[in-house]
């Protein structure tokens, strides 16, 4: 049980990236008043868990309803995280980001509430994270309650994160910040090859 809660404490920390998520909402609320920062981390935080805690309980029940077998899920889902982990690992911008940071700059200078649209969706419930919940949530009511705490925790994080972005980028700064999520990206890559094989494997023993 233990492995299995660093486990998905590592993977839902790399894909939703709190840290991550920093300079990019200093981007975002530029120029915006303090309150409005506050008011729209925490409503972009609540949204993105809202989303992410719902994919948690009707996610295998969506799959069946689609014929989607778990093993072909497994499969699929490490793909897509091995991918989004080569962006981390060589400092690509992931299509999602490229898309946020493009959109900021063309709505920059219009007032507009940024907590649903790009916060919560897609830069903390987005492809990847929906992902891993669903990953996560295959196994056993035990698993399943471990990892809604982890997913809990991951999410305070990320609150917290973003109501501190202007001290967490003093910190860490951009290059602190690329350094950890190439390390982290190597930690995720090694969980999505894991996925893979153990889809694989599901598949041959059904």
């Amino acid at each position: 049980m233990s492995e299995f809660v660093f486990n998905a404490f590592v993977t839902l920390l790399v894909v939703v990236d709190p840290l991550g998520l920093a300079p990019i909402f200093v981007g975002l609320t530029r120029e915006r008043s303090a309150e409005y920062r506050r008011d729209a981390a925490v409503r972009g935080a609540m949204l993105g868990a809202a989303i992410l805690f719902l994919f948690a309980f009707v996610g295998q029940t969506l799959l069946g309803a689609l014929g989607i077998g778990f093993p072909a899920f497994r499969i699929a889902g490490g793909a897509l995280l091995f991918l989004l982990s080569l962006d981390m690992i060589f400092g690509r911008p992931s299509s999602v980001r490229r898309t946020v940071e493009e959109g900021e700059e063309a709505t920059e200078g219009v007032e507009e509430d940024i907590s649903v649209f790009p916060l919560a969706v897609p830069l903390i419930a987005g492809p990847g994270s929906l992902t891993t919940v669903l990953l996560y949530t295959g196994g056993g009511t035990l698993e399943v309650a471990a990892f809604l705490g982890v997913l809990l925790l991951v999410l305070l994080m990320t609150l917290t994160s973003l109501l501190l972005a202007p001290r967490v980028m003093k910190v860490f700064g951009e290059t602190g910040t690329n350094v950890l999520a190439r390390v982290l990206g190597v930690l995720l890559a090694a969980l999505a090859v894991q996925f893979v094989l153990d889809g694989i494997k599901q598949s041959f023993a059904l």
